[in-house]
């Protein structure tokens, strides 16, 4: 059972996330609350598997609740827009996804599902645009850091692909992959899948 807890100013959308997660079988909701300062202290009470965070609330924003939160709760960050200026730091604080907020019932639960696998999930439709946002191709990375083989996994995990399916585009093992995404992680010093597309982008690795 994954364990969720709500954080959103607004009480319509708090009811709303809830009454469809805990449609889900394999989820429960532990808590909702309206700011930042008690979703800190009902992580710390509840313990959940996956925070829903908006990133404005009162009290404290959902960037320094990230921050607290990670990485012991996985959390997913969901906002009004889909290029939030604070986006790119909520996701360099440990987020495991970004949504916008009519991202829809499915998309929604699977970003859930996603976050407490330890995977990422960011909405589809915002990906590239938000990626493509944060890329300053005036200070890309070195790819010297990375094989050749590991920046063909990163390049896939930039397009979105699962562990899977980069296995079968690569003709990898599924361990194999998990093995170079771990060795990516450490090289790049990122938290998750999120952050090695960021560093994809703006090494120009999607585009090459």
């Amino acid at each position: 059972m994954i364990s969720v807890l709500i954080a959103d100013d607004q009480e319509m959308v708090r009811v709303g996330f809830r009454m469809i997660l805990e449609k889900q079988p394999d989820i429960t909701v532990v808590a909702d609350v309206a700011d930042g300062v008690a979703a800190v202290t009902a992580a710390r009470e509840h313990k959940p598997d996956v925070a829903l965070l908006d990133i404005r609330m009162p009290g404290l924003d959902g960037l320094e609740v990230t921050k607290k939160l990670s990485p012991t709760t996985k959390v997913v960050v969901v906002t009004t827009f889909d290029l939030d200026e604070y986006v790119h730091t909520a996701l360099e604080n440990g987020a495991s996804g970004f949504l916008t907020k009519d991202a829809g019932p499915a998309l929604l639960v699977e970003a859930v599902r996603a976050a407490a696998a330890g995977n990422a999930l960011i909405s589809p439709r915002v990906t590239v645009r938000m990626l493509e946002h944060f890329a300053r191709p005036a200070s890309r990375p070195d790819l010297g850091l990375l094989t050749a083989r590991e920046q063909d996994v990163v390049r896939e995990v930039a397009r979105g692909l699962s562990n899977q399916e980069i296995a079968s585009e690569l003709y990898l093992s599924l361990s194999t992959v998990k093995t170079h995404l771990a060795s990516v992680q450490a090289k790049l010093n990122v938290r998750n899948r999120v952050g090695i597309a960021s560093w994809a982008w703006r090494a120009g690795l999607v585009n090459s």
